[in-house]
């Protein structure tokens, strides 16, 4: 009897590139279908992301408020980067949380991942609770603006929950590190 990995299987029969940016890559794939059809998949390849939810011994969690252009909007997230060539995804956390909030931590514990869009990108994004805070120089992208603030994690859960963070990587993150610490 076949598992489900083979009686589901796409096959890649070709694969073009429409569009190469500085940060999506999409491509117009043909899969030959479990039945043997020929179909067409249309997907974004997307490098990574890391996710870090820095959170005090006041069980205080540092938050970013930054303008997202697809949004128009300014939105609520925790430190978020993409993952730069050769990186890990715990070096990108390490990395942006110093940029966006000028923390370091002592202690990262690997909260997971998460596919953002299953149905048309590839991209990954490895979450990670950082404990140990000491500040350090926060050294932002050049054009990145963005400002910080501190809540406690419980109000944070709850912000999650009353929709006023819509980030799905932020919500996952704080609903899986308050889970993780009883709160």
């Amino acid at each position: 009897m076949k598992n489900m990995q083979e009686m589901l299987f796409e096959e890649t029969v070709s694969s073009k590139s429409v569009f190469e940016g500085r940060l999506l890559h999409v491509f117009e794939d043909t899969v030959r279908m479990p039945d043997g059809a020929l179909k067409t998949r249309e997907y974004i390849h997307h490098r990574g992301a890391a996710c870090v939810l820095p959170l005090t011994e006041d069980n205080e969690v540092y938050l970013v408020h930054q303008f997202r252009y697809p949004f128009h909007a300014v939105l609520t997230e925790l430190p978020a980067g993409k993952v730069d060539a050769g990186e890990t995804h715990l070096e990108a956390a390490k990395r942006e949380l110093k940029e966006e909030t000028g923390l370091l931590a002592d202690e990262w514990i690997d909260l997971g991942g998460l596919y953002t869009s299953v149905a048309y990108s590839d991209e990954y994004i490895g979450m990670f609770l950082a404990r140990g805070l000491h500040q350090d120089e926060q050294t932002p992208d050049e054009g990145e603006f963005l400002t910080v603030e501190k809540r406690p994690l419980a109000e944070v859960v709850e912000m999650v929950m009353n929709d006023q963070i819509r980030d799905p990587k932020s919500q996952l993150a704080v609903l899986k590190a308050a889970r993780l610490l009883g709160v």
